[in-house]
């Protein structure tokens, strides 16, 4: 597959989201890009005003949903803010207003959304499978299996990153790394390029491991 040139992400930010499932898919990003500078990522949100993510963690969007930006893939972290999210209406038109040439990718439980959408219908999907201290006092579910009961028409995988054709989801919380990597293959980088990109990252020998956790399922 040729490399498309210029390729951009736009990754989604609102209250409460987790921190690394949007700043690891964004650091490969800002990593590849001393490889190739046409390579671009970017935050997008409701509005152009402060976001405020875990921790108290603040991000400043890009791009508001009214300035509907050009964008080769368009990426939903996870996060207690998903809890909200789910049912966000306004969310929901963006999505559905994407080109179909988009993809759809998700860190963690931002699959949910899709979930919800019934956009996994008939698809596999991945979420977080390693249960917080809530979730294993059993006052909450894992992620995993919340997934199951929001979209039952999807087949729930527990690979780490699961390729559904133009929908991508990610497991855990440190998969958004993972997704970084795999977009770059999906925007046509080979694997020597995607090397080089986690070994400047120290990251080879876990790239190295985790490349094999990817099910395609198009």
């Amino acid at each position: 597959m040729a490399v498309k040139p210029g390729f951009r992400l736009g990754i989604y930010v609102c209250k409460d989201l987790e921190i690394v499932d949007f700043a690891a898919p964004y650091g490969v990003f800002s990593v590849a890009r001393r490889f190739d500078p046409e390579l671009d990522a970017f935050f997008v949100a409701e509005s152009l005003r402060p976001v405020q993510a875990q921790a108290g963690f603040t991000v400043l969007p890009n791009y508001a949903f009214n300035d509907r930006p050009a964008m080769d893939a368009f990426l939903i972290p996870g996060g207690f803010g998903t809890r909200q999210e789910i049912n966000n209406g306004r969310l929901h038109d963006f999505i559905r207003a994407l080109p179909e040439s988009t993809l759809l990718v998700s860190v963690c439980t931002g699959s949910w959304i899709y979930g919800r959408m019934g956009l996994l219908d008939g698809k596999a999907a991945t979420n977080r499978k390693e249960p917080d201290r809530v979730e294993q006092s059993g006052r909450g579910k894992t992620p995993i299996d919340r997934l199951a009961e929001i979209a039952p028409n999807c087949r729930i995988s527990r690979a780490r990153v699961v390729d559904a054709g133009r929908i991508v989801t990610g497991g855990g919380i440190s998969s958004g790394m993972e997704i970084g990597f795999h977009l770059l293959r999906r925007a046509g980088y080979g694997e020597d390029f995607i090397r080089e990109v986690a070994r400047v990252m120290e990251y080879g020998a876990a790239y190295e491991m985790y490349s094999k956790d990817v099910e395609y399922a198009a």
